[in-house]
């Protein structure tokens, strides 16, 4: 397929499709030629409100049930009795998380590779439909296998986000996505609100609620969340059903004109191009950057994640701030409602102000500072004075903690914005609308490989680095993820890199 993408005329070809994709029809357009009109009028292309509604309505599930699991995953350890040695309960909890990144990089490129052909609707509705059904299973799980099988099943289902990233580039374009792609970047932070405090509050409702003090809440303590995210997952699978709307450019053009046909600017029609291949993609530097970058990016997010929940759950003798499950449930919300300011009010201003390449790697700078902070929430703890009746912190000791973590998590929330930022450089890369699936599955794929062995490595850091009272030994998580950080930042810059490249 790569004799489709010639890479020795690359700058005309390479610029008629960047064009093409520029100009690539939104909802609602009657044809590309309309689209195009509104863009040389210097003027916004109307962005199709009730389809990205759906769209945002639909992706919201995805956050929510990943995220209900975080406030209990480790106390759901010790209940299934898998260690003895509490110290060891990080690797148990980080081996449940990475297994659903591990399945979802086995299924990510093919549901991209898929949508390309049967469309994106029937993707996106599968998915969340079967995200729904393997948070059930879980709910049920009494043994780890069990939860391993659960979240892994999720995981396969959980494929099909790179096809709503092309749902979302398909029905945008570049005089307005400093506007859709910020609200669209919502969804995980409000579902990092919803579904937290959905794990932290329904976890073992028999002992938190009477009128659930039944015996099936008592044998399935986590199973009260479960039904309620698997509840919303279904329900956005019915709304979806009803009012999502099919985007490939493919099957549209079949259902209006019967052929498959495109537009350039040119006023010329033609054939619809078939999807680049994975050689053809990789050979783009600028593509190559973003996988590479975008693959650090989510090791390292997910890491930070995961040592956060692990850390405030890990007593205050081992370096940590011994939350129970509804504080970390908590601090995990105020995570997302930091991410929902800065996506509303912060991210259009700067997506409009400064360069997205730029602006991707000042956000990965901010990530070693996130770590290098952590510990000293213990400090602060450890320096606070401590109730004598109850063994725990006192009310001032306890606010002085909570503002350190509101101010860890707004940086780490700031460094988070790289995501939105990656979505849209990925879709300007797209070498045309065609290849907007396959470009987003490979970026996503990239993510997710690194995200697959992200927890259960970050976790196993944590717990190695607990047991030491030598210094650099018991704080050698915070020296590694430094490091890994630095880098990460380092390979952002060849994103720029290789746009100078792309436009030369």
């Amino acid at each position: 397929m790569a004799d489709c993408h010639p890479s020795s005329s690359g700058s005309p070809s390479r610029e008629e499709a960047r064009r093409l994709f520029d100009d690539y029809e939104t909802l609602g357009d009657d044809s590309a030629l309309e689209n195009q009109k509104s863009l040389k009028s210097d003027k916004p292309t109307p962005i199709p409100m009730a389809q990205l509604a759906t769209l945002c309505t639909v992706r919201l599930v995805d956050p929510i049930v990943f995220t209900q699991i975080f406030p209990y995953v480790n106390e759901m350890m010790e209940h299934l009795h898998v260690t003895e040695d509490r110290s060891k309960i990080g690797f148990y909890s980080g081996l449940v998380e990475s297994s659903f990144a591990v399945a979802q990089v086995i299924s990510i490129y093919q549901w991209a590779k898929l949508s390309d052909v049967i469309g994106r609707r029937p993707i996106v509705l599968l998915g969340i439909f079967g995200i729904g059904l393997a948070t059930l299973f879980m709910g049920v799980s009494t043994t780890l296998s069990g939860v391993l099988f659960a979240r892994s099943l999720g995981g396969l289902f959980s494929g099909n986000v790179a096809v709503i990233h092309s749902v979302l580039g398909e029905i945008t374009d570049s005089t307005n996505q400093a506007t859709a792609f910020p609200l669209y970047g919502l969804c995980w932070p409000l579902g990092g609100v919803i579904g937290p405090l959905m794990g932290g509050l329904l976890s073992n409702p028999a002992t938190k609620f009477s009128m659930f003090d039944i015996e099936l809440f008592r044998r399935y303590p986590y199973l009260l969340p479960c039904i309620t995210a698997t509840s919303i997952a279904w329900a956005g699978c019915v709304y979806g059903y009803f009012y999502l709307t099919e985007t490939l450019p493919s099957k549209r053009w079949k259902q209006k004109e019967s052929i498959e046909m495109s537009e350039r600017r040119g006023g010329d029609f033609e054939k619809q191009a078939k999807p680049a291949s994975i050689r053809y993609l990789l050979s783009i530097p600028v593509l190559r950057a973003l996988c590479i970058s975008g693959a650090g990016l989510s090791f390292i997010t997910t890491a930070f994640d995961v040592i956060f929940v692990l850390f405030c759950y890990t007593p205050l003798s081992q370096g940590g701030l011994a939350f129970d499950v509804t504080q970390i449930g908590y601090a995990l919300s105020i995570s997302g409602g930091i991410s929902i300011f800065l996506q509303l009010c912060c991210m259009p201003f700067l997506l409009r102000r400064f360069d997205h390449a730029r602006m991707y790697n000042v956000c990965m700078g901010i990530w070693p500072f996130c770590f290098v902070l952590l510990p000293g929430l213990n400090i602060l703890a450890r320096m606070g004075a401590v109730d004598a009746a109850t063994g725990e912190l006192a009310p001032a000791t306890q606010a002085v903690v909570w503002m350190g973590i509101g101010v860890i998590m707004l940086l780490s929330r700031c460094a988070a914005l790289a995501f939105s930022t990656s979505m849209i450089l990925v879709k300007e890369a797209a070498p045309d609308a065609a290849s907007l699936g396959v470009t987003n599955g490979l970026c996503q794929f990239a993510m997710c490989l690194s995200r697959s062995f992200s927890p259960a490595f970050a976790s196993s850091l944590l717990a190695f680095s607990i047991g030491y009272e030598f210094i650099l030994l018991r704080y050698l998580w915070v020296i590694v993820m430094t490091i890994i950080c630095f880098l990460g930042t380092t390979l952002s810059r060849r994103i720029a890199e290789g746009k100078r490249t792309a436009l030369r």
